[in-house]
């Protein structure tokens, strides 16, 4: 697979660019930080005093409310916390420091000057200081090229001029020479080696190619005692340039190093042959297939919602929160008008919630028209709401081998395979292809009694189509490709690197919730 791959610059007055970090908290209590692109909305309406902001408008349902510092699924009306912190700005840049010349010294008899064009011209305010040739035991380092005997720090106020030499700082006092082949002596003290290793001049020749020779031939010769270096077992001491320059820096300035490796993601178990694979007792079959269901015929919007409704014949003085036109005055929805009069107001008879007929009828006929209403202001469900998930198939079994967190029992593989196709009169795009990444996908929970149960429960949102819809990815940002519809899934097996994986002590309540605000419950079973 083929994709396109970009490089971003960010304004300096940005979020990276001041080095703000805008974080959620995870159902495992760690910090996840937000899209580069989310946590430079949330920062823009920080920085103006907003009191929230609505990230709808970049694709998520959230709204982060920086009164109470929380993240609310407008959904769901689950809440986390998020928080500000401050890092490392983004690129990691060193500014350019102007460079000034400074007066050059009589060259020496028989002295041959290096042409312009061959010196290394660095900031005098980042060369070494005059005094640390000599005081705290510091780095004495200049170069000769017929290597280190009989040689002398220079003194202050000399130079020590060399035959086609290129010179470190352009001369003046206190500065040696770089010879063509040139060996490097120090008598180095370890803290002031370090603070002359970072602020010396090599340190401003990142920008060009000669930072990593000039690092490696600037150390090779380096006689210092050194901390041994520990590698993941704690004994038999490595070379420090295997932890690389940082570990080379550490060892000498006397501090403790140790290799570590980076924590490894892990997507799927290990290999299960087909005689390992159980079925899941309590549950028939081990897959179950979707195809698109019609919309129920011979039903009216009009007679749907009469199900659903109460008229309503003194409205309370209040707004239609689908039009936001007053409830005493006719409905301001200005799209195809339904076969009902604007003026008459019902009440929803399960929450209580009043809007106009007509706002009402005109939502229903934009939606899926399955005979199903979810009130547009608390998200109550009437009816059996389905979705739009494109065909499918869903396989389910059990595997011998057990989620971190879940030790005592095994654990339920999920795989969703849906292919790419049209999208039909109920998506985004009707007649327009869509596209599915990342299929066939894996999922996992572990083998208990509280996991059946989601299953069980993910069975029905797979047939009410669910679990899945058709629209802009919020990972790639690429449209009209498969995406998840709200209900979480566990994709990471032996991890939880990215947050989609175990342990998660509240994932089986969450998603039980999430279910929930589908319409999709304990009861929804007897149902199906």
């Amino acid at each position: 697979t083929i994709r396109p791959v970009r490089r971003s610059y960010y304004d300096p007055s940005s979020a990276p660019g001041k080095g703000v970090v805008w974080e959620w908290e995870n159902d495992s209590g760690t910090w996840t930080p937000y899209d580069m692109d989310v946590g430079i909305t949330i920062q823009r309406a920080y920085e103006k005093q907003h009191p929230w902001v609505d990230l709808s408008a970049i694709g998520f349902c959230y709204v982060i409310d920086f009164a109470t510092m929380g993240q609310i699924n407008r959904q769901t009306q689950r809440k986390r916390r998020v928080r500000r912190r401050l890092d490392m700005v983004y690129p990691l840049v060193r500014p350019a420091r102007p460079w000034h010349p400074e007066p050059q010294p009589p060259a020496a008899p028989g002295h041959r000057p290096v042409p312009r064009a061959h010196r290394l011209r660095v900031s005098p305010a980042a060369r070494w200081p005059r005094r640390a040739w000599a005081e705290e035991g510091a780095a004495q380092a200049f170069l000769h090229p017929r290597g280190t005997e009989g040689l002398q720090p220079p003194l202050p106020g000399s130079v020590t001029p060399e035959p086609d030499a290129r010179r470190l700082g352009g001369g003046g006092a206190g500065r040696g020479t770089l010879p063509h082949r040139g060996i490097l002596c120090f008598q180095p003290g370890p803290v002031q080696l370090l603070r002359q290793l970072l602020c010396g001049p090599w340190a401003l020749w990142g920008r060009g190619c000669l930072l990593p020779v000039l690092t490696w031939s600037l150390l090779a010769p380096l006689r210092v005692p050194t901390v041994p270096v520990k590698n993941l077992t704690g004994s038999s001491p490595v070379n420090p340039a295997l932890a690389g320059i940082t570990g080379i820096l550490m060892s000498a300035a006397g501090l403790p190093v140790c290799l570590t490796r980076p924590p490894k993601l892990v997507l799927h178990p290990p290999p299960v042959s087909k005689s390992e694979i159980q079925s899941i007792p309590g549950i028939s079959h081990s897959c179950r297939k979707t195809t698109k269901k019609q919309a129920k015929k011979g039903k009216t919007p009009e007679e749907v919602l009469k199900k659903y409704l109460q008229k309503v014949r003194h409205p309370p003085d209040e707004d239609c929160t689908i039009c936001m036109e007053r409830l005493s005055a006719p409905s301001g929805y200005k799209g195809p008008q339904p076969a009902v009069k604007p003026d008459l107001v019902g009440k929803l008879v399960k929450c209580g919630h009043v809007f106009h007929l007509h706002c009402l009828v005109a939502m229903y006929n934009n939606g899926n028209k399955d005979g199903s209403l979810q009130c547009p202001t608390c998200k109550t469900i009437y009816g059996v709401k389905t979705g739009t998930q494109p065909p499918g198939k869903m396989e389910y079994h059990i595997i011998p081998h057990a989620l971190p967190g879940h030790g005592d029992c095994k654990t339920i593989r999920i795989i969703y395979n849906i292919p790419p196709g049209v999208q039909g009169p109920e998506h985004p795009n009707p007649g327009k292809s869509f596209t599915a990444r990342g299929f066939p996908r894996h999922c996992y929970l572990p083998d208990s009694e509280k996991g059946r149960k989601v299953l069980k429960l993910l069975l029905v949102a797979w047939d009410r189509r669910l679990i899945f819809a058709i629209g802009t990815s919020s990972t790639t940002g690429e449209s009209d490709t498969v995406i998840w519809n709200e209900i979480h899934h566990k994709t990471e097996f032996g991890s939880n690197l990215t947050g989609h994986g175990y342990p998660d002590i509240n994932y089986l309540d969450n998603v039980l919730a999430e279910l929930a605000a589908q319409g999709i419950t304990e009861e929804s079973l007897a149902q199906e």
